[in-house]
């Protein structure tokens, strides 16, 4: 009798433990981020195996590299040219790097992070989305500018900050008149000529204009302006290109087919100083050969006259 006591006890424990719920699950912190461009930082994204991350970025991506895909796998569609998707493919923690670039040059480091199924609900970032830096505009079939609020310049201003030319010229004024000039070419398929260049203080506005002489359509990619060094060597080669900001550009338009003409207006702040061996340079390049650019010299210093140099 005491033995099928010792059976029912037995069998009501085990009935009270098969009943007992099994602990829930601890979630991630899902998280949607959303970030300014900026070419010279690096993101860090948190990864989780059976997660996707995506990333979005302002415009049409050409390639994405990672560091280690054996550990980490990305994905990108030309059905969503903006949109690249990241996950682990290990369940260990692991980290590395990725590299996505741009179909106007611009690159985007990320470095990767995943703690591997450990169930400790740390972060993981769902969305990263980029938005384009403000200022940053690309003009379309018709010119147009986005510029602040021109502020009067009264005779003492003008007397202590000499700028060049017409301090009322905006770029609307320098577009129509490059439009109707006859520029001094330079480079052999795609072509480029500057215009006017004009300052105000450190901020300076070139115009320009490019030839399509190749016997295809070209699509251009936006103006860069940067400013290059020269070794002390016999040969003299160029050591280094630093890229300046460019605030705003504005442009007739990118889709040039053979013997076309582009006219647009670029503006920069310009260094304040730059070494003998420098020379500031406007750089600009068709988006199917962006390793192929034109170099035209720029004036580091507007001449008065606002004449094309």
């Amino acid at each position: 009798m005491k033995i099928c006591w010792i059976f029912v006890y037995l069998i009501t424990v085990t009935a009270g433990f098969a009943q007992v719920d099994p602990p829930p699950p601890v979630l991630p912190d899902a998280r949607i981020v959303c970030l300014t461009l900026d070419t010279q930082t690096v993101t860090v994204l948190h990864l989780r195996p059976g997660y996707v991350t995506s990333v979005r970025v302002p415009e049409d991506v050409s390639s994405v590299v990672l560091g280690n895909p054996s550990a980490f796998k990305a994905e990108h569609s030309d059905a969503e040219p903006r949109l690249v998707f990241l996950k682990p493919t290990t369940p260990t923690p692991d980290e590395t790097n990725a590299l996505i670039t741009t179909k106007t040059g611009r690159e985007i480091a990320l470095h990767l992070v995943t703690v591997g199924k450990a169930d400790d609900g740390g972060p993981v970032d769902f969305l990263l989305e980029y938005a384009n830096p403000p200022g940053i505009f690309i003009g379309a079939s018709e010119p147009s500018f986005v510029i602040a609020d021109s502020v009067p310049i009264s005779p003492a201003s003008r007397s202590a900050t000499p700028v060049a030319d017409v301090p009322e010229r905006g770029p609307q004024e320098l577009l129509r008149h490059q439009a109707q000039s006859h520029p001094h070419w330079q480079g052999k398929e795609l072509r480029v000529a500057i215009g006017r260049v004009t300052e105000n203080q450190d901020e300076m506005t070139v115009a320009y204009s490019v030839l399509n002489s190749s016997p295809r359509t070209i699509e251009l990619l936006p103006p860069q302006v940067q400013l290059s060094g020269t070794s002390k060597g016999k040969h003299g080669k160029p050591v280094k290109a630093e890229q300046i900001a460019v605030y705003d550009y504005t442009i007739t338009t990118r889709r040039l087919p053979p013997h076309a003409r582009a006219d647009s207006v670029v503006v920069f702040e310009r260094p304040s100083f730059k070494e003998s061996r420098e020379q500031m340079m406007l750089q600009v390049a068709q988006a199917e050969e962006v390793d192929r650019p034109v170099l035209v010299p720029i004036p580091f210093v507007a001449p008065l006259s606002g004449g094309a140099r």
